[in-house]
């Protein structure tokens, strides 16, 4: 199947998409408040963004143990015509990246199943997905970060099927921006040489797809990799947070966090956790000076300590975490009941109609790379540190795709069930 096959979604409907995916965003951003900072990244990310405009330069760090991934402090210094203090403005550019996924996921849906009505309810359904349009409504750098990765696999999609190698160095350089923003996308490099399985196209060709995939990547990368390696004298990919969200997710705190009951003792847990954390950190910096690489192997080490130390509390934090990515329903410590319900129901019936787009012919070598990303993403999270926001801008893209597809395809036998009742039921002769 050639990239010829893929419909176009037209102007009218994208428009409409856009305007139905933005309305729906600055409805919620009204009701939470244009100038209201409710995210707890907030204030970092705006901190960041105001150094690089004050100063020119990325501060040093962004919190007490780490700086950030450079790449939404940098979007928020344009978006907000280089004064981030203008909340309502940076909420209004989250507002339009938002709309931007809809449309991006209606792109993918068509490259990969080629029905135009198909990729148009998948676009309408990204537009009200109550998990998008919720990341849209505070500073935070989902909505970049989805933009981005989409685009990074529509791309590799694109290049694949045509195949071009100058689509396969955006796609890489799409990927690379992304781990710029969110750095646990660095995991996915490898999934860039999956040109090299298509057997469409003679192996030169192939190869030379994936290798312009994975040089655009580097080459994108490369210029903050190189300024760390200038600041630090370290390698350090994107920033230097690794060692601490891997603490964090894996240390005997993160035990404790999973016997929290209510709000106070999840506050009372927290600025004790984060204390001790910023404890260890200037002890490592008072012998070791500001290194990156000092500080993640420390708590890399002290996490690894703490589970040998514990065998049975290892296995109950592992099973919490798994549950806690799979889990179709925001945390009830956090949420109120009617909210857990509501959002449990919607992803739970997302999921189901997921299994069976999945479950159902496709194109074989895209739903291979689609269960691959869902193994890998949720892999390097229970690793490492899962959040179940974090599970919403990696995961839902592929459940909105092949749920929709899956509902497609449910109809269709129901359909075809029905007229096959229908032509087998007995004449009644007058």
């Amino acid at each position: 199947m050639t990239a010829d096959c893929v419909p176009s979604l037209g102007r009218r409907a994208c428009v409409l998409l856009f305007l139905l995916a933005l309305a729906a965003r600055l409805a919620a951003i009204a009701v939470v408040g244009f100038s209201t900072l409710r995210f707890g990244d907030a204030r970092a990310y705006l901190f960041a963004a105001q150094e690089l405009v004050r100063t020119g330069h990325y501060p040093l760090a962004t919190e007490p143990f780490y700086f950030r991934a450079p790449g939404y402090p940098v979007f928020l210094a344009a978006a907000t015509l280089g004064n981030p203090d203008r909340i309502a403005l940076a909420k209004i550019a989250n507002a339009v990246l938002g709309a931007l996924v809809a449309l991006a996921l209606a792109g993918l849906s068509a490259g990969i199943f080629r029905r135009r009505g198909l990729a148009i309810a998948t676009g309408a359904a990204a537009a009200l997905h109550p998990g998008f349009v919720y990341l849209s409504t505070d500073v935070q750098s989902e909505p970049l970060f989805l933009l981005l990765l989409l685009s990074a696999g529509w791309l590799l999609l694109s290049a694949a099927d045509r195949p071009s190698s100058n689509l396969a160095l955006l796609a890489g350089a799409s990927l690379a921006l992304a781990a710029l923003t969110r750095p646990t996308a660095l995991v996915l490099a490898p999934l860039l040489a999956t040109p090299l399985a298509d057997s469409r196209y003679p192996a030169r060709v192939r190869w030379h797809v994936a290798a312009s995939a994975l040089l655009g990547f580097l080459f994108a990368l490369a210029p903050w990799t190189l300024r760390n390696a200038a600041v630090y004298r370290e390698f350090v990919p994107v920033n230097d947070a690794g060692g601490s969200a891997f603490y964090q997710g894996n240390s005997n705190w993160m035990v404790r966090f999973y016997d929290l009951r209510n709000l106070e003792e999840y506050r009372r847990w927290s600025a004790a956790m984060f204390a001790d954390l910023e404890r260890q950190t200037r002890a490592v910096e008072a012998a070791a000076g500001p290194s990156p690489c000092a500080k993640t192997r420390y708590f890399v080490r002290k996490a690894l300590e703490e589970r040998r130390a514990d065998p049975s509390g290892s296995a109950r934090l592992f099973a919490h975490k798994i549950w806690d990515w799979l889990r179709p329903y925001p945390s009830p410590l956090f949420w109120p009941p009617w909210s857990v319900w509501t959002v449990g129901a919607i992803y739970s019936a997302g999921t189901l109609l997921a299994i069976a787009g999945l479950a159902a012919p496709s194109r074989t070598g895209v739903r291979l790379f689609a269960l691959a990303y869902l193994a890998l993403t949720m892999a390097v999270h229970v690793a490492v540190l899962v959040v179940w926001r974090y599970r919403v801008a990696y995961w839902d893209p592929v459940l909105l795709l092949y749920g929709a597809f899956g509902a497609a395809v449910l109809a269709r036998r129901a359909q075809g069930e029905g007229a096959e009742r229908e032509a087998r039921r007995p004449s009644n002769p007058k």
